[in-house]
């Protein structure tokens, strides 16, 4: 990961494939941590650790953000060929998203898949992305729990129609505390948060709060040029409620560290966080679309802690981190993981890091 920082081969590792996790931790709050400081000090723990390893008066933002069963397998009603269909946004019987089949199909062909869905398409595919209609009506998010999968990345590997651990993607593809539908991926920092180790941070007097991001197939897009500068960020969605900046605000106000769960929740943050008239950083609640790139050099000024899984190499994601924790700290983590036995990806087990520029 050594080189120019402006370089996307700057944030590539070597990351053997059976490290990456296929199914999470027996129990969600089972998962290792690593903890990286700013001094690059790195210990490493259990998640059952974490309310001894923050403060009283800090902060965690949550995603509430909650996974469609967007992955829909089946047929060409016409001809018999295999359709896939990814779906990146539902709204009464309509579904929009990536098609994949054989051929070029017309406008008002339909697609049967699951048990029994039948779709229609409603205009010409372009580059992949279409629009299908939901026959004889009915809601398309009824459609897609009754038919759908959960659209797990593509490094986590199942069997194609059905597989025994479908059930168990079911449950665990999503976070205890989703609430807002709309994802077409996890935001899987909060995949770890069981009730029960919130209520331990609650004892530990740790306060929390959520934001809305719906995380999108971008998350899984690998740096496509060679310069970050080069590359085209993804767009997503948010809501960045008033609850959450007055919590915000009371917790700066109080000297308490904020802590974003997950890379989703530090994007939406440093999206709306504005200085004040006093100096100090504030949130601006706001709904909105975000294609925010964080990357070095930049300074992270809305968070003093991040919660986070391991990225995959040459993603937008490592990069981020790069931006928060400073590339030489999470260049040392990463080794010091791929030395140990931490689970790598969606699956896998969690990192805890300091900003590097702060001075909570």
């Amino acid at each position: 990961m050594e080189g120019d920082l402006s370089e996307a081969c700057a944030y590539d590792y070597p990351l053997p494939e059976d490290r990456i996790a296929q199914i999470p931790a027996a129990e969600r709050d089972g998962a290792q941590l690593l903890v990286a400081r700013r001094t690059g000090e790195i210990s490493d723990h259990g998640l059952a650790e974490l309310p001894a390893l923050v403060r009283a008066g800090d902060l965690m933002i949550f995603n509430d953000t909650k996974v469609m069963a967007a992955r829909l397998e089946g047929q060409r009603c016409a001809t018999g060929g295999r359709a896939e269909f990814l779906v990146l946004n539902a709204v009464g019987s309509s579904l929009e998203g990536l098609l994949k089949t054989r051929g070029t199909p017309e406008p008002h062909e339909r697609f049967v898949f699951g048990h029994g869905l039948e779709l229609e398409l409603q205009s010409a595919v372009a580059a992949g992305h279409a629009h299908l209609q939901v026959v004889g009506g009915g809601s398309a998010l009824d459609a897609l729990d009754d038919h759908g999968r959960m659209p797990l990345p593509p490094y986590i590997r199942r069997s194609r129609g059905a597989d025994e651990r479908d059930a168990l993607d079911r449950e665990r593809y999503q976070t205890e505390h989703a609430a807002n539908l709309g994802a077409a991926a996890a935001p899987t920092a909060g995949l770890h948060f069981t009730r029960g180790l919130r209520q331990a941070l609650a004892r530990a007097s740790v306060e929390s709060a959520t934001i809305t991001l719906h995380t999108g197939l971008g998350t899984f897009k690998p740096l496509s040029a060679g310069t970050l500068d080069a590359h085209r960020m993804h767009e997503e969605v948010f809501t960045v409620p008033a609850a959450t900046a007055a919590a915000y605000g009371a917790c700066r106000a109080r000297g308490g560290r904020v802590i974003a769960v997950g890379t989703t929740v530090l994007r939406a943050l440093e999206t709306v966080c504005v200085e004040s008239s006093s100096g100090s950083m504030r949130l601006d609640p706001q709904q909105g679309s975000t294609r925010l790139f964080l990357r070095p050099p930049a300074t992270v000024r809305s968070a003093d802690l991040l919660f986070t899984n391991f990225h995959a190499p040459r993603s937008t994601l490592l990069v981020l981190l790069a931006a928060f924790a400073g590339h030489e700290v999470m260049r040392r983590a990463y080794a010091h993981a791929l030395s140990k036995s931490y689970r790598f990806l969606s699956y896998g087990d969690a990192t805890l890091f300091e900003n590097r520029c702060s001075t909570s």
